[in-house]
């Protein structure tokens, strides 16, 4: 019997997968975590669309399976509904992908997992699709924001909260907007080179960069493939880092010879960005409850050369070790654990995990962490509360729990681009505004 064959690229997209949804994994750590000479750049880049496209359109996909299977997908072996749901983006997202190409190798996929059994299911449904390009998603079902939840592949509890917050035509393309990637995006680290420097070096790759116009510093490829891999990212030479977040970190205003507090620290990308801002100047106490994620920030701050920055490992939930300390911080930065409603571009599985009591039990820590921070800051010292989350229970409603509690704090208008600022004088970022990732940031100052 002659073996079996799938490519490298759909082989790591579907075990990928698997972990996605057996173990509760991320796909773009996953696919960050993939050594590099087990794929080619090509291989990497086809099992990486294929692999967050999947979790993208997953409620769209599944629609489809269940019309042409005639089966619910709850009844489908695991393996074999991932192989379908590859199948079937390949043959309704991916033009430059022949079809004979999306079949076969669903159908060996399906094979190699030993559900060989269901492969002639696999084959059928897939050449059903086929036959079918004209089919809409959702146009057999009767309910309207069923009918949307499926076109726009999430959830129908989520389409209904942001019509709530936006309306139906911000709903609708804040949706279609969280189903394309994301603009590539990062900064320069200006411990370890200039912005000519940098941009020299990644040029000599192949990639070309120009800077944001929405963000200082910030830079969006124009040319070419940028990933972690990337000579100058593995050189510290830049970060990757999106224009939102690394708006962030620039909102703190931080001074060199300052004590600064990054309460939800790790993986580093905000602590590194202040050391890099203050010249390394300053003492950055970075703290996070997991060590391993800890252990990720020290890495990544040795490779960018920010040797202020000093690893805490704490539960910030509860009484600081710095609350009766005679040096209070001059700046604190929270940038809070939340929904990440935010981040669905790069993050699509989050809104298939997420339920709504997760929101509200997300914002009573919130509030407790703010709380911690400031009674950490210094009188006249600056707080930074942010959220990759676009939901107002988690922002808003978050700092007027805050304020009204009896925080001595008052709001201070942030300086960033006016389109980014809201009526309360708050800054809120949107991925089919802006393109970028949706944040939420207050700044405050203790009195």
């Amino acid at each position: 019997m002659s073996k079996i064959k799938v490519s490298p690229a759909r082989r790591a997209a579907f075990e990928l997968l698997r972990k996605v949804e057996e173990e509760g994994a991320y796909a773009s750590s996953l696919l960050s975590a993939i050594p590099e000479d087990r794929l080619s750049r090509e291989d990497r880049a086809l099992a990486r669309e294929i692999a967050l496209g999947v979790l993208r359109w997953r409620r769209t996909l599944d629609y489809f399976i269940e019309k042409y299977s005639e089966r619910r997908t709850e009844r489908i072996d695991l393996p074999v509904l991932i192989a379908l749901r590859m199948g079937l983006y390949q043959i309704r997202h991916l033009t430059r992908i022949p079809h004979s190409a999306a079949v076969n190798e669903s159908v060996n996929l399906v094979k190699q997992a030993r559900t060989a059994s269901a492969s002639g299911m696999v084959n059928a449904v897939l050449r059903s699709a086929l036959r079918s390009p004209a089919d809409r998603p959702g146009e057999s079902l009767s309910d309207a924001l069923e009918r949307e939840a499926v076109e726009l592949s999430h959830p129908e509890w989520l389409i209904e909260r942001w019509r709530d917050m936006l309306g139906d035509g911000e709903t609708r393309a804040l949706a279609l907007a969280n189903n394309e990637p994301p603009a590539a995006a990062f900064r320069v680290n200006t411990l370890r080179a200039s912005a000519d420097e940098a941009l020299a070096a990644l040029l000599s790759e192949g990639i070309a960069a120009a800077p944001s116009g929405l963000i200082e510093g910030a830079f969006l490829v124009e040319r070419g493939a940028l990933s972690a891999a990337s000579r100058a990212v593995e050189e510290g030479l830049i970060y990757i880092q999106d224009e939102a977040s690394q708006m962030v970190s620039r909102l703190l205003d931080p001074q060199s010879g300052e004590r600064i507090l990054d309460l939800c620290a790790a993986p580093g990308s905000k602590s590194s960005h202040i050391a890099a801002l203050t010249g390394d100047g300053s003492i950055v106490t970075a703290c996070d409850i997991h060590p391993h994620r800890l252990a990720t920030l020290v890495s990544t701050c040795r490779r960018l050369g920010a040797a202020g920055v000093q690893a805490v490992a704490l539960d910030a939930t509860r009484q600081l070790p710095f609350d009766e300390s005679a040096l209070a911080f001059d700046r604190v930065l929270i940038d809070a654990p939340c929904s990440g409603t935010g981040t669905l571009r790069r993050n699509p599985e989050i809104k298939w995990r997420l339920a709504p009591e997760n929101i509200h039990r997300l914002s009573d820590i919130q509030v407790d962490l703010l709380e911690r921070g400031a009674r950490a800051l210094a009188p006249g010292g600056r707080l930074v509360y942010s959220t990759c989350s676009i939901e107002i229970e988690e922002n808003e409603n978050v700092i007027t729990r805050f304020i009204e509690g009896g925080a001595p704090v008052r709001i201070v208008r942030p300086r960033v681009p006016e389109a980014l600022i809201t009526h309360g004088g708050f800054v809120r970022t949107f991925p089919h505004r802006h393109n970028t990732d949706g944040f939420f940031a207050a700044v405050l100052e203790k009195i």
